[in-house]
């Protein structure tokens, strides 16, 4: 029987800065303590994929204005962190829209980010009731039902370390299905926390709290850091409509989103 603890994974993977979110242990070669260094945000939508519309606004626009007032309120408060956007004019990266959604957080995998922050507006459809008044604000996290996808992510960011190749045989062992639940258990953990923490500041601001929502979400089932989708109004009410597309409405917005990321990183830097 091949001896392979759990613990040799846990150290292999050390230079993963998610799993130093998650353990106690450091990087025997180092004594420098984890730091949230990299930041992704994705504006959601862009090129074909227009996402929702309200009375005279889309959704792939406005979540691009927000998503690059908040990278340049992160680079302007906090000097340390490095933002990444997933786009910065408006395009899309594949013509199948799950193909789409993947690519974008496969950029985020394969920069070694810290977080993942993807930004959406909020709509009723057409024919819902009340369509017009249903407002407020909600973040998501990836849910149950995906989280087992998350495991072919981990295996091959695993798979490209120059330190460790994961055979086949021992990409079905015990000790790694024992770490694969330890880092998606913690992932999760710490998605809520920092949806938690955004959630707090739109409230804070007076916002309708919708509350943090598990849900299965193509955009976060394969994000091997803690990764929230936050829907920051509903673009098919008249009133949130005209708020996040105003400037004092998008300040607001970007100040709550820079508020929980500070008071998150405070805590994870302990």
């Amino acid at each position: 029987m091949k001896n392979t603890p759990l613990v040799r994974y846990i150290f292999v993977l050390l230079p993963l800065s998610f799993l130093l979110v998650f353990t106690s242990f450091k990087d025997p070669g180092t004594d420098q303590p984890y730091r949230i260094k990299t930041i992704v945000i994705d504006a959601g939508h862009g090129g074909k994929f227009t996402g929702a519309a309200g009375r005279y606004s889309r959704e792939k626009d406005v979540t691009l204005k927000v998503a690059m007032r908040l990278g340049k309120a992160i680079e302007e408060n906090m000097k340390d962190v490095t933002v990444l956007y997933t786009r910065t004019t408006d395009k899309h990266f594949e013509e199948v829209n799950s193909k789409d959604l993947k690519k974008r957080i496969d950029m985020a995998n394969e920069a070694k980010a810290d977080l993942w922050i993807s930004i959406h507006c909020n709509s009723m459809g057409a024919s819902t009731k009340n369509r017009t008044s249903v407002r407020g604000v909600e973040t998501f996290v990836a849910g149950f039902a995906r989280l087992n996808e998350q495991d072919a992510a981990i295996k091959e960011y695993m798979a490209l370390e120059e330190e460790y190749k994961l055979d086949e045989k021992e990409s079905e062992d015990p000790a790694t299905a024992i770490f694969l639940s330890l880092v998606k258990n913690s992932l999760r953990e710490q998605s809520i926390k920092l949806a938690s923490f955004i959630q707090n500041e739109y409230v804070a601001s007076g916002r309708v709290n919708r509350g943090v929502q598990e849900l299965s979400l193509a955009v976060l089932r394969t994000a091997i850091m803690p990764a929230v989708l936050t829907e920051i109004g509903f673009i098919s009410n008249p009133q949130e409509e005209d708020y996040i597309n105003s400037d004092d409405g998008q300040n607001e917005i970007v100040g709550n989103i820079l508020r929980a990321i500070q008071t998150y990183k405070r805590q994870v830097e302990l």
